[in-house]
């Protein structure tokens, strides 16, 4: 007899929640033992329930252990045997390399079917890796962008530097007098970085960087991260 899958479902949206759940109920031998809506209560059902895979939304604000890749972080250091499926709405593909270099071999993003989770959720279990569709071509784009070369999404110290600055709410003009470098060097570096992650508009900057903790970061600890993303 088939053992059965334990899972733990995390998201702030109460819709997505109750859709992933219903979703998995279709896959036999899958069970949902707990949910939780925020960082707090996940980590402290995974502290006391037994649970064999985590479904865990990307962007869930408002937890003591926070959202995006630095939960994902203090997940992987803390449960490290633990598989984890990560939902997300964001499709940027410098964002989803970060998370398979943290570990996370299943990303399912929600625009895409439902029952992808359920999927992902098998493969996962068994130690595969899973990409729902939007998320597998986001990647395949990123690879022929660089040319296969992972690296191409490092950003450097003084780019990470400059993106840190302005998704802190500083304008170009003001990050070139705080860093002595020339407007135009800073509105360069600006740039690059923004190609180096695929992303077009500032928006999405600020999405980008919410997700990895760069809004947090001070300055001395972003200089202790360096090629940080």
């Amino acid at each position: 007899m088939q053992d059965v899958v334990k899972v733990v479902i995390a998201d702030d949206h109460p819709v997505i929640l109750f859709g992933a759940e219903q979703a998995l109920l279709k896959f036999p031998g899958i069970q949902v033992v707990a949910r939780a809506r925020q960082s707090t209560e996940l980590i402290k059902v995974l502290q006391t329930a037994a649970c064999d895979v985590l479904v865990t939304d990307l962007a869930m604000p408002g937890g003591q252990y926070g959202d995006g890749l630095p939960l994902v972080g203090y997940l992987r250091r803390n449960f490290p045997n633990l598989p984890i499926v990560v939902l997300t709405m964001l499709e940027n593909a410098a964002l989803l390399q970060r998370l398979r270099e943290l570990g996370v071999t299943s990303v399912v993003n929600k625009s895409d079917d439902l029952s992808h989770i359920g999927l992902a959720v098998q493969h996962v279990s068994r130690h595969l890796e899973y990409l729902s569709p939007s998320v597998k071509a986001s990647l395949d784009a990123l690879r022929m962008n660089s040319g296969g070369k992972s690296d191409e999404v490092m950003l450097s110290r003084r780019e990470l530097e400059v993106v840190r600055l302005f998704v802190s709410g500083m304008t170009i003009k003001e990050i070139s007098e705080q860093l002595n470098r020339s407007i135009k060097t800073i509105s360069t570096q600006k740039n690059t970085a923004m190609r180096k992650l695929g992303i077009d508009r500032d928006s999405e900057l600020f999405q980008y960087a919410q997700s990895n903790g760069l809004l947090n970061l001070s300055s001395h600890s972003a200089e202790d991260t360096g090629d940080l993303v």
